[in-house]
């Protein structure tokens, strides 16, 4: 077994585990609440989606035959590929976190629902949003472990589209919470914690 072939199977078991796991959270936590996604901005609401739809494509024609994506392909050493393998560990890792400790709470826009409660334990002790630290260490995770510049880009433009609403979820969640929220985030860092 070469080494593509090697990496390929581990993108693939990270794929078949996580993947179910946050669709088994997206669904439990749903309620039948209307939610108003178009609060992101009709921009960040479409080139976020279809950026996202880009990337999990590239991904899955990888993961069914890496040659459709060798047009995207980038030489790294195999130190580099494990050190991508571990990233994206971490971040499956504290995918799962934060989803058992957000429960109900979860949706998939800048929107709060209308039982929503302010979390602050688990990963919320030190981050505001650790779903979107979570994306980023998968971002560079994939992208190495793939050897795929493509995957990089793609994760790069949907990170970016998430800090850009960030913004916005921030003011409904001070509008939600008021002081409490406030509080919070001079307590926390909004991707890293703060020393």
């Amino acid at each position: 077994m070469n080494d593509d072939h090697l990496f390929r199977l581990i993108l693939f078991a990270g794929f078949v585990i996580f993947m179910p796991i946050g669709i088994y959270h997206r669904l439990k936590a749903r309620t039948g609440e209307k939610l108003d996604r178009r609060q992101e901005g009709m921009f960040i609401l479409i080139a976020l989606r279809l950026v996202g739809l880009a990337g999990t494509a590239g991904l899955i024609a990888y993961l069914i035959n890496p040659t459709y994506m060798a047009w995207a392909a980038v030489p790294l050493p195999v130190w580099l590929r494990w050190t991508g393998v571990g990233f994206a560990l971490i971040a499956g890792l504290l995918l799962v976190w934060m989803f058992r400790t957000l429960g109900g709470n979860l949706t998939d826009t800048v929107v709060t629902r209308k039982q929503h409660t302010l979390v602050t334990t688990g990963p919320y002790r030190w981050v505001r949003h650790p779903l979107y630290s979570s994306a980023a260490l998968a971002i560079v995770g994939n992208s190495l472990v793939a050897a795929n510049w493509f995957f990089f880009v793609a994760g790069c433009l949907a990170f970016l589209l998430l800090v850009i609403r960030t913004r916005k979820e921030e003011q409904n969640l001070v509008a939600r919470f008021g002081d409490d929220y406030r509080n919070y985030m001079q307590r926390t860092g909004r991707f890293v914690p703060r020393l």
